[in-house]
């Protein structure tokens, strides 16, 4: 009896260590592999020890010298703060390509992605005295037009008569048609 219990338990002891020493390899391969990877994932990156300093008590990197009005070079037109715009653009009216086609710089108001909000821009200019047309850009949008001009100097001047008659608009810019 005790004979045929150990040949029974036997085999099974023996299966059993055997499960044990697979599992077992298998936990530690794991356990491994688990510190080898959260090792990795530290960072050796330090904080910086200098400490901010506010835009205001940064030394200058560099710096614009000043001109005075004897300094200043002659140039086609005085006020230099008029954005420019070179674009190739087309005419919403045929009215209007007939009167200002050959016109190559255009005092610009406004721009717009839609051509409703561009008429209904130009409605209000109307009101206001201007006689705006609409002119669609090359990059998409619907650009209104106030003047038209052939040179320069002519399209700065209008630039700045509507900039003191109406400051409002003083972000206004010349187009010049390529």
């Amino acid at each position: 009896m005790i004979i045929g219990f150990v040949l029974t338990v036997l085999p099974n002891l023996a299966a059993l260590n055997c499960y044990k020493k697979v599992s077992m390899k298998r936990i530690m391969f794991f356990v491994i592999v688990a510190v080898i990877g959260l090792s990795a994932c530290k960072t050796s990156k330090k904080q910086p020890e200098v400490k901010y300093t506010p835009p205001s008590a940064q030394p200058k990197v560099f710096t614009v010298p000043e001109t005075t009005e004897a300094a200043k070079p002659a140039t086609v037109a005085e006020d230099k703060s008029v954005s420019l715009r070179k674009e190739s653009v087309t005419f919403t009216d045929a009215a209007d390509k007939s009167s200002n086609e050959a016109n190559t710089y255009f005092v610009i108001l406004g721009s717009f992605g839609q051509l409703d909000n561009a008429k209904n821009f130009r409605e209000a200019l109307l009101n206001e005295g201007f006689a705006p047309i609409i002119l669609h850009s090359e990059t998409g949008y619907y650009r209104v037009c106030v003047n038209s001009y052939k040179g320069e100097t002519e399209a700065r001047s209008r630039v700045k008569e509507i900039r003191q008659a109406f400051p409002k608009y003083a972000d206004l810019w010349l187009l010049i048609k390529q």
